[in-house]
């Protein structure tokens, strides 16, 4: 069989989550605390879910709502409680579709800096505000003040649950270009290409 992706079997999903965020947070240096690794595995195991993931059907299927339309949910919420959930939803949905799915965005009108700022400014908001969800102020904070660094770390999470062995070049340079990601750099370096800010763009000859 030759398919380009190969998925790994595990028999507790939770399970192999925790154990590859603490190998990814290990392997990029990147600390968090034990509240908010496990608020981002369940995440993970969450949104592996459909049912969880998508939230709208049109006549093409399922579909995720709009960063935009879960702002203005956020905006335009008769409630603090309607307020802070939505928020909450989009920084989830943004965190997790940023890090799972950052190579699908050079086929949409958003890129995954887009994903980051809206994102990390939900959590943002959420740890300054937030009533219901008092108990994850902490999280909320890390989760916003290190949500590039996150992101990083869930595109090798999500390395390891599909072995990605086709490796587009020129879109890892526009990740680095975009948001800085170390472990973007790293990849282009293994790959023998040495990230350069001051590098000629094709498309501008």
């Amino acid at each position: 069989m030759g398919d380009k992706t190969r998925v790994v079997t595990v028999a507790n999903l939770r399970e192999f989550f925790h154990d590859s965020l603490d190998a990814a947070l290990a392997n990029q240096r990147v600390a968090a605390a034990d509240q908010t690794a496990y608020y981002i595995v369940n995440l993970l195991t969450l949104f592996s879910r459909s049912e969880e993931l998508y939230d709208e059907a049109d006549a093409g299927g399922r579909s995720i709502r709009p960063l935009a339309f879960m702002l203005a949910d956020a905006l335009e919420a008769n409630s603090v409680h309607d307020r802070d959930r939505a928020l909450r939803r989009l920084g989830d949905v943004a965190l997790f579709m940023a890090g799972f799915f950052a190579h699908s965005f050079s086929r949409r009108l958003v890129d995954v800096d887009y994903y980051i700022s809206m994102g990390g400014g939900a959590y943002g908001h959420l740890s300054e505000s937030t009533r219901d969800f008092s108990a994850f102020r902490e999280v909320f904070v890390e989760l916003a003040e290190k949500f590039p660094a996150f992101v990083d770390v869930l595109n090798e999470v999500s390395a390891m649950a599909c072995g990605n062995n086709d490796e587009d070049v020129l879109r890892l340079y526009e990740i680095w270009i975009r948001t800085g990601s170390p472990r973007a750099a790293a990849q282009l370096r293994c790959l023998g290409v040495e990230p350069s800010f001051f590098a000629v763009s094709l498309s501008s000859q």
